[in-house]
């Protein structure tokens, strides 16, 4: 993505990014890596890469190319209208056996990985989280915790490091809170055998006995929208 952005250009061409192509070089370079020491594995894959579009008049937009290939999840909350602005979907061979790269998979960035844009808004999160988190929390309860998280950090709570500065929807360190807590959340459930989980009721669904929650991995990135003075 960096060599896309610094390749010189005529003022006609404008950069427009190209995730599945940043991807697919990325995969490609891995495999090289991996190969000689014939290391294995497998990894899903998503990304969102902060962009924006020139309206009339000369103005900006902020928009995210987001990429993703397999069973995390892209999340974008507009917490002050309390409503999800966009999600991925899921990316399944069958239940529980997503789309993903790596040894002994036919899934490729080329063939597999969808993007989107979307246009965003100041104050806007942009959530990447991986299944471990959805599989154990439902959407609103995401939704809930983020929100919850934000408040408490403008009113001066949460959190065990020092920030300064505006704290306006989140602003400096809100994040990591929200991130910190949704994890905490995921994790509670992921390890509580008689819990309630998004997981469960799909295998339900596909006839599978399943209770409690998933463990699986539980990783979270959140990021805050905002306005960039010069």
């Amino acid at each position: 993505m960096q060599q896309d952005v610094a390749n010189p250009r005529s003022q006609e061409q404008v950069y427009k990014p190209d995730p599945v192509a940043y991807l697919q070089m990325a995969y490609e370079q891995t495999l090289k890596a991996t190969s000689d020491p014939d290391w294995q594995g497998t990894t899903t894959a998503s990304g969102a890469q902060l962009h924006y579009k020139t309206v009339d008049g000369g103005g900006e937009v902020p928009q995210v190319y987001v990429t993703n290939l397999g069973d995390c999840q892209i999340m974008i909350l507009r917490p002050k209208q309390d409503k999800v602005v966009y999600k991925t979907k899921e990316q399944w061979h069958w239940f529980d056996c997503p789309r993903q790269l790596g040894t002994n998979s036919p899934d490729t960035p080329e063939k597999n990985a969808v993007v989107d844009v979307v246009e965003l808004q100041v104050g806007d999160v942009v959530l990447a989280m991986s299944d471990g988190v959805i599989d154990n929390l439902w959407e609103h309860e995401i939704v809930s915790s983020v929100q919850n998280s934000i408040q408490r950090w403008e009113n001066g709570e949460g959190g065990t490091e020092k920030f300064e500065g505006d704290r306006t929807g989140g602003a400096n360190g809100g994040m990591k809170l929200a991130a910190e807590e949704l994890v905490a959340a995921a994790k509670k459930i992921a390890t509580d055998p008689f819990a309630e989980s998004p997981f469960m009721e799909h295998a339900i669904e596909e006839g599978l006995a399943s209770e409690g929650g998933k463990l699986d991995d539980i990783s979270v990135v959140a990021a805050l929208v905002r306005k960039q003075y010069t």
